[in-house]
């Protein structure tokens, strides 16, 4: 998964205004107490991130 990927994923699931508010603002346990934005700034891989994200919000299997 590339960058661009990830947002397009992010934007889809939540709108482009709420994705940019989970990205920056909710924690995940499941990146270590970070959140995405710190998770990318680290160098997590892309799709560690949004699987991340998808069990953090219950998203449906298809999207993941």
């Amino acid at each position: 998964m590339r960058l661009t990927e990830f947002w397009d994923q992010m934007n889809n699931q939540f709108g482009p205004a709420y994705a940019a508010s989970v990205a920056r603002d909710h924690v995940s346990s499941r990146l270590g107490g970070r959140t995405a934005e710190q998770a990318v700034e680290a160098g997590e891989p892309y799709k560690k991130i949004w699987l991340a994200i998808c069990g953090d919000f219950d998203l449906p299997p298809r999207v993941r």
